[in-house]
């Protein structure tokens, strides 16, 4: 990862998840590659959610844990979300993946990324998920100074 930027967030249930996603979302432009780590169940899909949403996606989200990748269009912009959590060899996954990574049209945002750690760009965001309380959770947020259009004035408030 390239050295770059950095904040913690602590985020209160998954309302708050979803807000604090969907103003991320709402300055999504293509060519951002999110990283999102942390164990099962301490919001990673919570987030996509929001940030499909906040991109302007009535879609509904899902976890592609069984599908490998699900997709979300808002107008010229494509978001594709994969999970490599059941794949010790992603095989032609990796395959679809780089190509996602080199259009500028697409975000792409993956969950259980180590299988396919080698195609991933050094500068991309990462987003580590550590559940606090029953429902709240502290992310945070290592990204490249060029992405800093997303998370502007977002850091702790």
């Amino acid at each position: 990862m390239v050295r770059g930027l950095e904040f913690s967030q602590y985020l209160n249930g998954q309302d708050e998840t979803i807000k604090f996603a969907g103003r991320i979302g709402r300055q999504l432009k293509g060519g951002e590659m999110i990283e999102l780590i942390g164990d099962l169940g301490t919001g990673k899909t919570t987030f996509v959610r929001g940030l499909v949403s906040g991109a302007g996606s009535s879609d509904h989200v899902s976890s592609p844990s069984f599908t490998i990748r699900n997709d979300y269009r808002v107008n010229d912009l494509l978001i594709a979300h994969f999970d490599f959590y059941r794949l010790d060899d992603p095989g032609i996954v990796k395959d679809m993946l780089a190509e996602e990574l080199d259009d500028s049209a697409t975000t792409v945002v993956a969950e259980w990324a180590t299988a396919v750690d080698d195609i991933l760009p050094i500068d991309r965001i990462r987003i580590l998920f550590k559940v606090a309380t029953n429902d709240g959770r502290w992310i945070k947020i290592d990204y490249p100074e060029r992405f800093y259009y997303l998370f502007k004035g977002l850091g702790n408030q």
